[in-house]
């Protein structure tokens, strides 16, 4: 499997509980330009919408720009492939106060374009000022084992 986009800032801005695969509704040109890692899932997030769920404000770019139509929108919403009980599990998660849905990468897998989303909960500031000091403290452990 390899991993065309990454989000990173999902990983130190929100503690992920859950994982789940969707497939995602491309255009033959979007799937030419990730498998190129023109894609970015910065501030993008998962959004349910009349019991669908949809990639929104991730970026790809276009794989050849001058060949690229005159109306393609590289943010457009995206439509994630899931299964009837996950979208049902994954509506009611959404309605619980204080949870979302991510995306967190995006791979290929059997020659398909997945994306890994995850249920999360936002970190509080104070968490995240623990995990930079954990961070910070194994750096210094890990340099001092080095120079013995």
């Amino acid at each position: 499997m390899e991993n065309f986009a990454e989000n990173r800032k999902a990983h130190f801005d929100f503690e992920l509980l859950e994982t789940y695969e969707a497939g995602v509704e491309l255009l033959g040109i979007e799937v030419k330009a990730i498998k190129t890692n023109k894609m970015s899932l910065e501030g993008s997030y998962v959004f349910p919408r009349l019991g669908e769920f949809w990639l929104v404000g991730a970026y790809v770019a276009p794989y050849q720009p001058n060949n690229t139509p005159g109306d393609y929108n590289p943010y457009r919403d995206r439509k994630l492939l899931l299964k009837k009980e996950e979208i049902d599990y994954l509506l009611g998660k959404v309605s619980t106060r204080g949870l979302t849905i991510l995306p967190v990468r995006v791979y290929n897998k059997k020659n398909r374009i997945k994306l890994e989303i995850a249920v999360a909960r936002r970190r509080k500031k104070h968490d995240k000022r623990e995990r930079i000091k954990e961070r910070e403290s194994k750096r210094k452990i890990d340099r001092s084992l080095k120079e013995i």
